[in-house]
């Protein structure tokens, strides 16, 4: 819940992100997760990327290929429900991916999105 939090309220959340988040929350039975997830990027609104990066990185970053590859496709397919990926929101999967040493697998999903 926090990877998606954190690249929807990159650019600042609206309301079908908000209604999205709240819905996957349902889905995934985690509203506790999304509750602090709100609460851990409130805590430093405007360093919350980079806190979420740190934490992320920590706890995602040594997860198999595919897991990783997973929540990166899972966020860029979050974002596309809206219809379009703002620049904020790639800039912000982009750097996750290069943390996480996916960068090409990002770039082959967007690509691959761009074609179809």
């Amino acid at each position: 819940m926090l990877l998606k939090s954190v690249i929807f309220h990159y650019h600042g959340l609206d309301q079908e992100e908000r209604d999205h988040l709240e819905q996957t929350a349902i889905d995934l039975g985690a509203e506790d997760e999304l509750k602090w997830a709100n609460q851990f990027i409130a805590k430093d609104y405007l360093n919350s990327f980079e806190r979420a990066r740190t934490y992320l990185n920590d706890h995602i970053g040594d997860y198999s290929k595919d897991k990783r590859v997973g929540y990166i496709k899972m966020v860029w397919d979050s974002n596309n429900l809206k219809g379009f990926v703002t620049e904020l929101e790639m800039n912000a999967m982009l750097k996750l991916a290069k943390d996480w040493r996916v960068e090409e697998e990002l770039k082959d999903l967007v690509i691959s999105n761009l074609q179809s």
